[in-house]
């Protein structure tokens, strides 16, 4: 995947499709904004675990069952931290509350999010944001659109004039990861205009696909924080790659989305960093 999908259109990816699985996604979403509250939800550790399953556990439970009907023979991807390539075919690749940390705080920046893959490449994904009622759709070969409207990414040419950004895809990564991220953000900070570092990865992808960020980084694999923001930049006219500039899918170890005008200084800074 670069600046496009790299996959052919397929006539299966119709209308009829996104409808249906924009609809599951919005239905799933009204759950979730009503599991929402403006404080935070659980101190110790395992409280917060509690309540992070309990909203993945609500919504899987409206929202798989349409998702599996709207596309008979696709397979679901169970583990949403889970990473690297996925067996030939079609799968769903969902997180039923992207951002979930976020929500069990209270915050704002999470979203409801369905994407359908093909052999390892993202083909049709629907990001709901509750709160603000957004929808964000794509695919493959149709482009990308923002509550129905056509999206483009930035046109900026300067890395120097950028907003970029990353973040942790997991808890628990290896220091390795830790010590990347570091490094990378210090020659980010350097190099580019302003840094985000942020979770959920989906909120700040949506953020580039608009043209509202120029880049966004991930030194990780998981799936479900990745294709659809991926397969949105792609169609927006973006350019997604792996860090060193090489060509991504699932088998990816790392991640990078931008606005081609600045993909090739972006590679240059965070191939460094490898």
């Amino acid at each position: 995947m670069s600046t496009a999908t790299g996959t052919t259109p397929d006539t299966g990816l119709d209308a009829t499709l996104l409808n249906r699985v924009t609809a599951a996604v919005r239905t799933a979403g009204e759950l979730l904004r009503q599991r929402h509250t403006p404080q935070a939800r659980g101190v110790a550790l395992d409280e917060i675990v509690t309540e992070i399953h309990a909203n993945d556990d609500a919504v899987l439970d409206v929202l798989k069952a349409p998702l599996m009907a709207a596309r008979p023979g696709a397979r679901w991807a169970e583990d949403e931290l889970e990473g690297g390539a996925l067996p030939p075919g079609e799968w769903w690749i969902v997180d039923p509350a992207e951002g979930n940390i976020n929500h069990v705080h209270g915050m704002d920046d999470w979203a409801v999010t369905a994407t359908l893959v093909r052999d390892n490449h993202p083909v049709l994904t629907v990001v709901h944001l509750p709160l603000t009622g957004d929808w964000y759709t794509a695919v493959a070969g149709q482009g990308a659109h923002l509550n129905g409207a056509p999206l483009r990414v930035s046109a900026k040419t300067d890395l120097g004039a950028a907003l970029v950004g990353t973040g942790q895809a997991r808890p628990g990564e290896d220091e390795h990861t830790f010590r990347r991220i570091g490094a990378s953000v210090t020659q980010m900070l350097i190099h580019g205009l302003v840094v985000r570092v942020s979770v959920p990865a989906t909120l700040q992808l949506i953020q580039v696909a608009a043209g509202r960020m120029d880049a966004f980084w991930q030194f990780s694999d998981v799936r479900s924080g990745l294709v659809a923001g991926a397969l949105l930049v792609a169609e927006a006219g973006g350019t997604v790659t792996g860090t060193g500039g090489n060509p991504w899918d699932l088998a990816g170890r790392d991640f990078l989305a931008t606005a081609p005008g600045i993909h090739a200084a972006a590679v240059a800074v965070l191939s460094s960093r490898a």
